[in-house]
């Protein structure tokens, strides 16, 4: 093939394969777009690619997608920033179709080149592409234009500024929904580039339709406008224009608002201040926390610290806190499961008195509740009452239901509570937790489901971390080391793992003496698991003990693992044989 035909190559490929019934073969080609833009060279992308991709009808919703996703890094191989708006008549196209997640991503890549284009580039190209798209017959256009607003606007002369806050108006009136909706989403957007005159007058008349809109639907997305349309107002004209909206928002008829509402809450507070905060917004979150729909319960419970946090105790103990209390006896598991993960929060935001008085017995018959995500939640975050009320407190109290906790029936609670006992540990500290929770740990080590054992086990070594190895050769391994002779093979597996984690904890000396005689003695099991399992164990304690021990106790008692009937045993034996022959190299 000569020179002079060489760049027709790479195009015939990429048409013939576009063309083709083969989707992955039209996907890969669209993938390598800008290598063929290379090969062809910018005058020839422009008069020859775009073109063709504007013309190109393909019905797959992934070669689309893919298409939309590659135009918007596409200004490079058209020959920059001058010629960007080449790019758009197949955008536009692309901004038409059905399928939304296409339409989203054409949007998403002409505002990224909207935002590198020229001004002058701007209006000569872009906001007509907006103009055609708001004028678009089917509302797919109409949609799509709705997200390109904020992008044309601040380049657009006075009088196209004004057409296009009067076409967005259109928009939110529009007889489709869909695009109403979208008009809603992107509110925030476009009035951020708007003037603070045209703010309080168009833009906030804009905003009054779509509050009042009869689609639940549009409505619950003006309550997001609620929030962005606050940030960008003084605080007298928030209080003026979006403070009725939302307590009248928090008594629509529609649940789905109001769970919007419960969601939204506090950046709303944020936006209006304290002050309308404490007179408006205050019995607007109480009618939220006491919704007769769960799912508005469950988002107002989950912002109760948040919402607690803004205000001062007094008013969170009088306000708040009586519907807490309802809400811990819920009649949804969900939301009582909603205010267990945040009401611990409370604790520093009310202050020691009234965390003794008022919030404890929640936090104890929310640690009671009959499920098990509900106690869960109270658990992990108990170190934030801790810091409030104190150890003596908080054992006395709480201490008793955690107990009940580690023999709960459900084993994923069991599990919570294991995780959570080397922080309580350090918390409650050792003399108090040799009393009440020892017993405990070496009782989980013989539980039915494995998780818990793998857990205990892991449990041992993090109180060895942070007890040190007496206390644990005072506490822990005696008893670890009685279990060996457990009936079950199972048991006898945990305390073999048990071993091989405490053994680095507990240094060389314990390990010789204690540790590792019972392993040696284990390796004559007659369960296959168990003595694999030796073998396992003493190649993990190999780089902890001396090269006189691993030659001498170590080694032999593998050796005649490395014979046994069983391969696995062989295998691992021999695995370890080797681990001993490294070291012995190396050094």
């Amino acid at each position: 093939m000569s020179m002079v035909d060489e760049p027709l190559y790479p195009i015939a490929v990429l048409i013939d394969e576009l063309k083709n019934d083969d989707i992955q073969l039209r996907l890969s080609s669209i993938r390598k777009l800008s290598t063929i833009a290379r090969a062809l060279g910018e005058d020839r992308t422009r008069k020859e690619l775009i073109p063709f991709l504007s013309e190109n009808n393909d019905d797959d919703d992934e070669v689309l997608l893919a298409m939309a996703e590659e135009l918007g890094v596409f200004i490079p191989y058209v020959g920059g920033v001058e010629h960007a708006h080449v790019l758009l008549p197949p955008l536009e196209t692309l901004c038409t179709v059905e399928e939304t997640c296409v339409r989203d991503k054409a949007v998403e890549s002409l505002c990224r080149i909207g935002s590198q284009m020229r001004e002058t580039d701007l209006v000569d190209w872009f906001i007509p592409l907006v103009k055609r798209l708001a004028a678009g017959e089917w509302f797919t256009a109409r949609v799509s234009s709705c997200g390109l607003f904020h992008i044309a606007y601040p380049s657009a002369p006075e009088m196209l500024k004004t057409e296009l806050r009067s076409i967005y108006s259109q928009l939110c009136q529009d007889d489709m929904p869909m695009v109403r909706r979208s008009a809603a989403t992107n509110l925030g957007k476009f009035a951020a580039t708007v003037e603070p005159d045209h703010l309080k007058t168009d833009i906030m008349s804009i905003f009054d339709d779509l509050t009042q809109d009869d689609q639940d639907s549009v409505r619950l997305l003006a309550v997001e406008g609620c929030a962005a349309l606050g940030k960008l107002l003084e605080p007298q004209d928030c209080v003026a224009h979006i403070l009725p909206v939302i307590v009248n928002f928090s008594q629509d008829k529609s649940w789905r608002v109001r769970y919007m509402v419960a969601n939204q809450l506090y950046e709303l507070c944020e936006a209006v201040g304290p002050e309308p905060t404490r007179t408006d917004l205050v019995p607007a979150y109480v009618r939220l926390l006491r919704d007769n729909e769960a799912e508005v319960r469950i988002a107002a419970a989950g912002k109760v610290t948040k919402f607690c946090r803004i205000l001062n105790p007094e008013l969170a103990i009088q306000h708040i806190l009586p519907c807490v209390k309802e809400l811990s006896s819920d009649s949804s598991q969900h939301v009582r499961s909603a205010l267990a993960s945040v009401i611990m929060g409370m604790a520093p935001v009310l202050g020691k008195d009234a965390t003794i008085e008022q919030l404890l017995p929640i936090f104890l018959s929310l640690l009671k509740d009959e499920f098990p995500d509900v106690r869960l939640n109270i658990i992990s975050k108990l170190d934030q009452v801790n810091q409030v009320i104190g150890i003596d407190l908080l054992s006395q109290s709480l201490l008793p239901a955690i107990v009940e906790l580690a023999e709960d029936r459900h084993w994923r609670v069991r599990l919570a509570i294991i995780e959570y006992i080397p922080l309580l540990a350090s918390q409650l500290g050792v003399g108090f937790f040799d009393d009440k929770l020892g017993a405990l740990c070496m009782q989980w080590l013989q539980d039915k489901v494995y998780s818990i054992r793998d857990a205990a086990a892991n449990n041992l070594k993090r109180l060895a971390e942070e007890f040190g190895p007496e206390w644990a050769m005072q506490h822990i391994i005696p008893q670890v080391l009685d279990m060996i002779n457990n009936s079950h093979y199972l048991y006898r597996m945990t305390i073999l793992l048990a071993i091989s984690l405490l053994a680095p904890v507990m240094g060389s000396e314990i390990t010789c003496s204690k540790l590792l005689p019972v392993v040696v003695t284990a390796s004559k099991d007659r369960v296959p698991n168990i003595k694999f399992n030796v073998a396992k164990v003493l190649q993990s304690l190999i780089p902890i003990v001396d090269q006189s021990v691993a030659e001498k106790t170590i080694r032999p008692c593998l050796v005649e693992l490395a014979e046994d009937p069983d391969v696995d045993v062989r295998y691992f034996a021999n695995q370890a044989l080797q681990a001993i022959d490294h070291v012995m190299m190396s050094s």
